[in-house]
């Protein structure tokens, strides 16, 4: 497996770069909001159900016994807020996403802020927009008018992919797939997941008008329709840094290279979410990838940024609203209307 071409202290002083600009759009949109994936389109509970017949090479960490974990699902969009309460309408271009939190997992964790939890985050598109951190700063460069014709031209394969992300037309997050896009650790081996829906996307001809129509299918779906939604969790398996490259999450893992692999199924039942209690629970968890057992470690240089990001991002946050909670402030300051 090829390391990043990045150095140690490269890669620690990028990050930190990339960390300080996410803690300032923080400041700006709101300190005690949540900076990534900040538009929900529902947090929902289901199960995990791990399969009774997977290969014994791959019974490692959660997936070591046929078992039932409880966990919380959300979906989402990848575009930040615009301002304090007020998110881009869901049918602008946008990435999906949808993150896991699997709970009752046994075992000490990689970090120690969730004792009993194992995360999996997932978008709607099989690759990542960078290869690695670097690209975060490259790419804000090219997008702010900063960068040179040589830097510009060499992200023009960042910006192609941030077009796909962003252009697949869905009708509903329960019925897509989703990639992890960048590599983990299942034991002694590597691996990508997917989490495919069971349930059958007729692609739309046109998009709602609804600012929030993601939402709202996912409402008519679990809730007014009373059904429930099935999704496979599958993995593929490292084959070789050709087909399978660790350190370019730009490049897709492609099926006939190392096919997908069933290792549990996850049932989300129906039922309604849409209220203000379940919002508050929703903007109080924080989803990471780095909320693991060591079996399953994020690998890869963009998931090594990601542990520091989201771990200082979540901290932050908490502490924000800690702080507003323990000294009250003046309208001017919170600014809590949503427009």
């Amino acid at each position: 497996m090829t390391i990043s071409k990045l150095s140690a202290s490269e890669q620690e002083t990028i990050t930190d770069e990339v960390l300080a600009a996410n803690l300032k759009t923080q400041q700006e949109k709101g300190p005690d909001l949540r900076q990534v994936h900040p538009k929900s389109h529902g947090l929902v509970w289901g199960e995990f159900i791990v399969e009774k017949n997977i290969p014994d090479a791959l019974k490692v960490g959660v997936f070591c016994a046929p078992q039932t974990y409880p966990i919380w699902v959300r979906f989402s969009n990848g575009g930040e807020a615009e301002k304090r309460g007020q998110f881009k309408p869901d049918k602008e271009p946008d990435v999906r996403g949808l993150a896991i939190k699997l709970m009752n997992v046994e075992g000490e964790k990689v970090l120690d802020d969730e004792e009993k939890t194992q995360d999996f985050l997932s978008i709607n598109h099989p690759v990542f927009f960078v290869r690695d951190v670097q690209g975060y700063v490259d790419l804000a460069k090219v997008a702010s008018g900063q960068a040179d014709p040589e830097l510009a031209q060499a992200m023009q394969p960042s910006f192609a992919i941030l077009q796909k992300m962003t252009s697949k037309k869905i009708s509903n997050p329960l019925f897509i797939q989703y990639w992890s896009t960048t590599p983990y650790k299942l034991g002694s081996q590597a691996i990508k997941f997917s989490i495919k829906s069971q349930q059958i996307e007729t692609v739309p001809d046109s998009i709602p008008d609804s600012q929030n129509y993601l939402r709202e299918a996912i409402v008519k779906y679990l809730t007014d329709g009373g059904k429930e939604a099935i999704f496979d969790f599958l993995i593929q398996l490292y084959v070789d840094e050709e087909k399978t490259s660790i350190e370019n999450p730009m490049q897709e893992w492609k099926e006939q290279d190392s096919p997908f692999i069933k290792v549990a199924t996850i049932r989300i039942p129906r039922q309604k979410f849409d209220f203000d209690e379940r919002k508050r629970l929703d903007e109080g968890l924080s989803f990471n990838p780095w909320h693991t057992l060591p079996e399953h470690e994020p690998i890869g240089s963009v998931n090594l940024a990601r542990k520091k990001i989201y771990q200082e991002l979540a901290k932050y946050r908490r502490e924000q609203i800690e702080k507003r909670l323990r000294e009250p402030q003046p309208y001017a300051s919170v600014q809590d209307e949503p427009s």
